[in-house]
């Protein structure tokens, strides 16, 4: 049987983003996410729930997301549900979800973010940073190429 773990977020962050590094020199930030949903409830009143989980982001968008977000700020993260199992100092065994974030887009219009995207994970595991904006600075929303400053798609 063929499986799917695929999970889109968006939410604000609970505290500030949490950067270390492994001893292979691997940036690794945590993000504590709040993901909140209002619904109606049989009486019609509206209801307010959060759901709280942690993300890891890895390489630089980790670097990044520790340089450029703060407790509060709003992202949406594309990732993979992973499940942690480990024992605690009394010897006990512990679990948690937590997601595996793929991307993670920065939501605030005061983050400036300019040169910066990601390609595709890449044999390493790692994401790598590729300065894309002339090629994207051409096409306008509507997907035409822009060939010069008369040219009107209409």
């Amino acid at each position: 049987m063929v499986g799917l773990n695929k999970v889109f977020l968006m939410g604000n962050l609970t505290r500030d983003p949490e950067l270390r590094y492994t001893p292979g020199g691997t940036a690794v930030a945590t993000l504590g996410l709040a993901v909140n949903r209002e619904y109606r409830d049989k009486n019609g009143e509206i209801q307010k729930e959060v759901c709280y989980i942690d993300v890891d982001v890895w390489a630089r968008q980790a670097e990044l997301c520790a340089e450029h977000l703060k407790k509060g700020s709003p992202i949406h993260v594309e990732g993979r549900l992973q499940y942690d199992t480990w024992e605690n100092n009394e010897g006990e065994r512990r679990s948690k979800h937590k997601i595996r974030a793929d991307r993670v887009q920065f939501l605030a219009k005061n983050i400036k973010m300019e040169n910066h995207e990601f390609d595709e994970e890449s044999e390493d595991g790692d994401y790598h940073t590729n300065n894309h904006s002339a090629r994207h600075a051409e096409t306008v929303s509507s997907g035409f190429k822009r060939n010069s400053s008369d040219d009107i798609p209409f």
